[in-house]
């Protein structure tokens, strides 16, 4: 049975279009991402077009039925595919696409370039996102509903024709609007500021889920102490209404700089406690392991780790900052990860006691390690890696661990 909390996630994902006031919707749990639309005189402006032709279509469809006023300009928060996969559905050739001037997309990015491990990061990517697992399985992905369309997944991307140097007032048909540089989850993030309506369309900076400050499909450094910054930025603007990449908008100025400000106290409190470890020379492994959020921010619901997740946001950290190397001499050196496996084998006494090992430990991150062990010996260690694993998934709150782990069991152990 999934963790009753991340089943309870799903309602953030509540699929329909979303009144927000003032002439501005957004269509929230038809994708991986909402996207928004802004009503003005003549014609209407989409806020980021969403992961596939086929959910940008429905979405379309559904922002036909409240006006059938042209599209006259679409705006990129931020080049994350599954934010700008369906403007094909959105473009006839003629609007402007505005996003800022760091835009960049991995889907720019070809096989042809050998220096970027591009298989890899598909594979983790499918994982993190339980590509092919069942709608029972997938509950959600943690930013989004796990059974959506994908049709057309990352086909519908268009560059932009206009970028932003600077933060600047613009007009949107009659709506004074103001693009604002805010780095947070990616270095070319745009939030949208609608300041005689209160509206904030922030992107991915700020959605209700702990924040995604490393993802494990493989990401570069995501620059803590920016996102941080820009959580104090968009509380500064006081929004009547908050419209986020991800999840529910948010309503009320007070409930909204409490979500923010709550936000970026966390980021910091992460930062400065792992400092802290690390100047104390407290290993890694121990500062992950032992790092647990203060009971005011752990209590928050917003904070839950349904995507993004403390211990792993902890290691980017300090790998970010320091890089692989933690201090300690021993691990200059590498041993290959068959000849560990065999001295483990050594040091349980043959073959037949590392199989002992493995059956009578309750650790199920340690039977997982000596799992690997096995596996590399050529053991038929597979199936139980698989077991232990999907016992693991069910005990998990973080969408994307369960998504991995089912998903790797799944590729150990297909006849499961």
């Amino acid at each position: 049975m999934p963790h009753p909390e991340l089943l309870n996630h799903n309602k953030q994902f509540s699929k329909g279009v979303i009144d927000i006031g003032e002439r501005c919707w957004t269509a929230v749990g038809f994708a991986a991402s909402n996207v928004h639309m802004i009503e003005g005189n003549e014609s209407v402006t989409i806020i980021d077009t969403t992961e596939s032709l086929k959910a940008a279509q429905n979405i379309l469809a559904e922002f036909r039925k409240l006006t059938t006023k042209p599209i006259a300009r679409i705006i990129y928060t931020h080049g994350h595919r599954d934010h700008i996969s369906g403007a094909k559905v959105l473009h006839d050739g003629s609007q402007d696409i505005i996003a800022s001037h760091k835009f960049t997309s991995d889907l720019v990015k070809t096989d042809k370039n050998n220096s970027i491990p591009l298989l890899a990061l598909k594979k983790r990517a499918a994982a993190q996102f339980g590509m092919g697992l069942s709608s029972e399985e997938r509950i959600n992905i943690g930013c989004g509903p796990g059974d959506r369309p994908m049709e057309g997944l990352g086909e519908g991307f268009i560059n932009p024709t206009t970028l932003i140097e600077e933060d600047m007032d613009y007009d949107l048909d009659g709506v004074f609007a103001r693009f604002i540089h805010a780095p947070g989850e990616t270095e070319d993030h745009m939030v949208v500021w609608l300041p005689e309506k209160e509206i904030l369309f922030g992107g991915d900076n700020w959605y209700h889920a702990f924040p995604n400050l490393y993802a494990i499909r493989g990401t570069t450094y995501r620059d803590f102490g920016k996102w941080a910054d820009s959580l104090k930025l968009l509380a500064d603007l006081n929004p009547e209404v908050l419209v986020p990449g991800h999840t529910l908008p948010q309503f009320g100025k007070e409930k909204i700089r409490e979500l923010l400000e709550t936000t970026r106290e966390m980021i910091i409190f992460l930062m400065e406690k792992t400092a802290q470890g690390l100047n104390a020379g407290i290993p890694l492994d121990d500062i992950v392991a032992e790092i647990e959020l203060p009971e005011h921010l752990a209590t928050k619901p917003w904070l839950k780790e349904h995507y993004g997740k403390l211990s792993w946001s902890a290691r980017a950290y300090a790998t970010g900052l320091l890089g692989w190397y933690d201090g300690n001499p021993t691990n200059l050196g590498t041993i290959r990860t068959n000849d560990r496996a065999r001295l483990m084998e050594d040091l349980a006494g043959g073959i037949e006691g590392l199989w002992e090992k493995v059956h009578a430990t309750e650790n199920l991150q340690w039977k997982l390690e000596l799992c690997d062990c096995l596996i590399a010996l050529g053991e038929p260690a597979k199936k139980l890696k698989a077991d232990t694993m999907r016992i693991l998934a069910e005990s998990e709150i973080n969408a994307t661990a369960r998504n991995s782990y089912l998903w790797e069991a799944d590729n150990l152990d297909p006849n499961y």
